[in-house]
């Protein structure tokens, strides 16, 4: 399509990520359209390589999958925009013009979503004993002996534990720990 189309050159076409990342550094596009599902490296660990390797091409998400465990990562990688395969041919030259600007390309059911994600509200963060009591049950400290430690009674480490459930949105100690390690709260052989 983008062949027969005035005003683009098609440059490479890779089989999967790798190869991906390799036609990028090699040919110089100004825009790469990058599948999310493919063979050996898949397109988040293509996109997050092709900013490691400081590729100067804007990388244009083109994948049928919408969910949040897609678009966030392939965002947060460094896509440019995202669309879906379904969208208008002229929409899709639209907005390969558009990341070829450095221009934030979305699909409208992909801004609903991100848009969704910015205004649920932020959770309030742990303070620093609940950041202490979860430091010591990352470490395998029971209840008794967390409480041992910080000098504080048991009920007060259930209570701290409870508080640190709702601040992350889990329901117990191996999500909370989990979560914890996910956004940097707690790394390993720190706190």
């Amino acid at each position: 399509m983008f062949s027969r189309a005035e005003g683009f050159e098609v440059v490479g076409e890779a089989a999967n990520g790798a190869e991906a990342v390799t036609f990028a550094e090699s040919l110089g596009p100004d825009v790469v359209l990058m599948d999310l599902r493919m063979p050996e490296v898949d397109g988040v660990t293509a996109i997050r390589r092709l900013a490691e390797r400081r590729v100067a091409a804007r990388v244009l998400v083109l994948t049928t999958y919408d969910t949040d465990s897609d678009v966030l990562p392939a965002i947060e990688a460094g896509a440019t925009g995202y669309l879906l395969k379904d969208s208008p041919k002229d929409e899709l030259f639209r907005a390969v013009r558009a990341a070829a600007r450095g221009e934030a390309v979305l699909s409208p059911s992909v801004a609903t979503r991100l848009l969704s994600q910015v205004r649920t509200p932020a959770r309030e963060p742990l303070s620093q004993r609940e950041l202490e009591v979860l430091g010591l049950i990352a470490r395998g400290a029971t209840n008794r002996e967390a409480a041992g430690k910080l000098f504080i009674s048991e009920a007060t480490v259930k209570t701290h534990l409870l508080h640190v459930y709702a601040k992350l949105g889990v329901k117990d100690r191996a999500a909370a720990v989990a979560a914890a390690f996910d956004r940097g709260l707690l790394t390993p052989g720190g706190r």
